[in-house]
């Protein structure tokens, strides 16, 4: 193996963005490969400036790199300036940590956060020179795998991938890494069958679907591979202090700050999640060892902000103390970016934002307590209204609500809801500054495997548009509340990749065939391609997305598991539709969801007592940094 760089080199100054493909950042390894170690090259399908900060990436990275028989480099998707270059002078993907051609890798492994990422991973794979269906790869060829959390539906890309990760990655990879050492030299078919032996690892080609029209008629398992597979959990993220050296850029990036993961997992209950559902048990890292991670990590790498990341920040044990013991350490701003609406008070406002102030996001969802009650969104407007007034009395100027729309059960009195909320909080922060603004951004909602709501027919791309005119109608006047909205027609695309089963692996080639990379962007977006390529499979969007799923239906994810009881989610289906909302289950009897009992993990209560009033308090997300600019 060699280095593609003095090729490379000359191609850089024909690029928008060079630095995208340089590497050398600090924390970059540079490891020393041998035919002997088990070689990874991580791959996230979309631009260096929005992978490089991606954590699941970076730990498993690192870990790799511990093991003696074991190499890991870093490859992203090329943008478009860059795969014309390097298509016209014949050079494959590379790695950017010693610019390798990704052929010479054992594995080309990618992370999956959203499904219109798809076409890159194709597009990606065939730049590395290695064949798209995993039916046509040899022995010698790498293996192509997937992780993340869209890969709880791989069927759509089950043609391309020869094995799927599902769940946390940090067990996992040592056991594939030794299957793979173990197995070398052994037909690539014998290889694949030991994989299929590793918890929590899927391999598609293992497994016969029939289908009866749209539906799926049977799943079959073929040469004993498990006829259920179940996703990977660790019990103790306190044994994973991991990224310990966290990537620091040459350039700039989304989230650029110091990132430390405090928990894992959610149990707010919230109906539209699927990070929520798929992520259980909670399993917290212990408060000094954020202590030491967020200390040592700043040290090393010189940011002045921090973010706690996780799905509810403020359920964290002690989450006062650990802020305010970073808060008093200089000028550091702390960022949390998932945290209640009804945690969120002057004294946070206050200690969070010591160093400088960043954007600040609630996330309501929808704009009625009916609906948040069909959602499992227990916050009401008074929650609501005193986080803004915290923020607005701390000297923020304008504030981001974020909602969906599209949601079981909505009627235009619910959709028209999110201008009334948006109206009161401007008229809150005009209390305290009269140029005080509201920006309501609105999405189109798409139903997720393992929520409750995998068997809800998504709204159609004419209902979603009309939701979107109403509220624009309804807010034209009010000038301090600014409109912005997810492209219906991406969120119909969406709903395609997420929601349909192996068929649309043709739909996903023909949109990369014709031309159709980087749908996350909104400037390269082709719905056109997508409807094309629906047709040509013989495939409708009213049976793909559209339609409601039946009790007794097979689902294109049910051969693997999230660790919940299918049961479990048809009845929180079903009190969905009745409006009954459920406690989070640290403060009342255990709903049997399964996520714990299955994994014989005993769910961690974070807090000692539960919210004032004994309410849900609500899993709600506030996210202190703009989202990048650069994206649709």
């Amino acid at each position: 193996m060699s280095s593609l760089w003095p090729q490379l080199e000359p191609l850089l100054g024909k690029v928008q963005k060079p630095a995208r493909y340089i590497g050398c950042e600090d924390g970059a390894q540079v490891p020393e490969h041998s035919p002997e170690k088990v070689s990874w090259l991580f791959t996230y399908p979309d631009t260096y400036e929005i992978g490089l900060p991606n954590q699941g990436l970076q730990i498993l990275y690192e870990l790799v790199n511990e093991r003696d028989d074991a190499v890991a480099e870093r490859s992203y998707a090329p943008w478009t300036d860059m795969e014309e270059q390097l298509r016209a002078n014949g050079l494959p993907l590379f790695s950017v940590d010693t610019h390798r051609a990704a052929r010479d890798f054992d594995v080309l492994a990618f992370n999956l956060s959203a499904e219109l990422v798809y076409t890159n991973v194709l597009n990606c794979i065939d730049l590395a020179g290695i064949p798209i269906h995993s039916a046509d790869r040899g022995d010698d060829d790498p293996f192509v795998a997937a992780g993340g959390h869209c890969t709880y539906n791989p069927e759509p890309l089950a043609d391309f991938l020869d094995f799927v990760v599902l769940g946390d990655g940090e067990e996992a990879i040592g056991d594939i890494t030794d299957v793979l050492r173990d197995t070398k030299g052994q037909p690539r078919k014998d290889r694949l069958r030991a994989l299929a032996d590793v918890t929590g690892v899927y391999v598609p080609s293992l497994y016969v679907f029939t289908f009866d029209g749209p539906r799926i008629a049977s799943v079959t398992a073929l040469d004993g591979a498990p006829e259920l597979v179940e996703k990977r959990t660790i019990a103790d993220l306190g044994d994973w202090p991991y990224p310990k050296n966290q990537l620091v850029p040459l350039t700039e990036v989304v989230h650029d700050r110091l990132n430390v993961e405090v928990f894992r997992g959610c149990t707010r209950g919230c109906r539209f999640c699927q990070a929520g559902m798929i992520t259980r048990p909670v399993r917290e890292r212990p408060a000094d060892q954020v202590r030491t991670m967020v200390r040592d990590g700043l040290k090393r790498t010189g940011y002045d902000e921090v973010a706690l990341t996780s799905l509810s920040t403020a359920d964290f044990s002690g989450i006062d103390e650990v802020v305010g013991d970073i808060a008093g350490c200089g000028d550091i701003s702390v960022s949390l970016p998932s945290l209640r609406v009804d945690a969120f008070t002057v004294g946070i406002a206050a200690s969070i934002q010591k160093a400088r102030r960043t954007g600040l996001t609630f996330a309501p969802e929808a704009g009625t307590w009916r609906m948040r009650q069909v959602i499992n969104k227990l916050i009401n407007e008074d929650d609501l209204y005193g986080a803004v007034e915290s923020a607005f009395s701390q000297g923020w100027r304008r504030i981001k609500l974020y909602f969906l729309i599209g949601l079981p059960t909505e009627t235009d009195e619910d959709t028209l809801g999110i201008a009334t909320l948006a109206r009161q909080c401007v008229a809150i922060g005009r209390k305290y500054n009269k140029s005080a603004s509201i920006t309501v951004s609105v999405g189109g909602f798409v139903p997720k495997g393992f929520t409750p709501f995998q068997w809800f027919g998504q709204n159609t791309m004419e209902e979603l548009q009309r939701k979107v005119y109403l509220l624009r109608d309804e807010l034209r006047r009010d000038h301090q509340v600014k409109l912005k909205w997810h492209d219906p027609k991406a969120t119909m695309a969406e709903g395609i990749a997420s929601r349909g089963d192996r068929r649309i692996g043709a739909v996903i080639e023909h949109v990369w065939r014709n031309g159709g990379t980087f749908q996350e962007w909104s400037e390269h977006f082709n719905l056109q391609l997508w409807l094309d390529g629906l047709a040509a499979a013989g495939l409708t969007v009213e049976d793909t997305v559209y339609r409601h799923r039946h009790e007794d239906e097979i689902l294109p994810w049910d051969h693997l598991s999230a660790g919940l009881h299918k049961d479990f989610l048809w009845q929180d289906w079903r009190d969905a539709l009745a409006e009954v909302g459920l406690e989070d289950c640290r403060w009342t009897p255990c709903y049997d969801c399964g996520a714990c009992t299955g994994y014989s993990i005993e769910h961690v209560v974070a807090s000692a007592v539960p919210p004032a009033g004994g309410s849900q308090g609500t899993g709600q997300r506030v996210e202190l940094t703009l989202k990048p600019s650069v994206r649709a």
